[in-house]
């Protein structure tokens, strides 16, 4: 049950992640793009929680594998056959990034993390249809 609420969790704040990213694009060119683009990096910060969150339940749920950290359960994950090597080390640099993002803030370490969450989006997708299909 905590994977199912887990799941549906990680599938609202996807939409809300890429309705933010996309609404951002649309205002790059005025002077809103800065509160757009940190609204989109704290979507992106929560959604990142979620979903490492749910590979937590999931690897517990159908694996037996207990993990306590993002880093070490999307390790448990390429570990399990359900990441490749190029799509762990993407995760792992969507974590770097939010630790970026909640422990400073810069204008340029914003906007590089901005940039970031166009090709991290299809990988939060692939993730969530790997666990949705459980």
């Amino acid at each position: 049950m905590a994977l199912e609420k887990k799941l549906s969790d990680f599938d609202k704040a996807l939409q809300r992640l890429e309705e933010s990213y996309e609404k951002t694009v649309l205002n790059q060119n005025n002077e809103e793009y800065s509160f757009f683009r940190d609204a989109t990096i704290q979507r992106f910060e929560f959604t990142l929680e979620i979903a490492w969150k749910s590979i937590k339940h999931f690897l517990l749920e159908y694996e037996g594998v207990s993990c306590q950290s993002p880093k070490g359960c999307v390790r448990e994950f390429l570990s399990c056959g359900y990441l490749t090597q190029a799509q762990t080390v993407g995760f792992l640099e969507m974590i770097d990034d939010r630790n970026l993002s909640t422990h400073t803030y810069h204008e340029e370490v914003a906007e590089t993390i901005f940039m970031h969450i166009k090709r991290y989006l299809p990988l939060l997708k692939h993730i969530y249809k790997l666990l949705d299909k459980s």
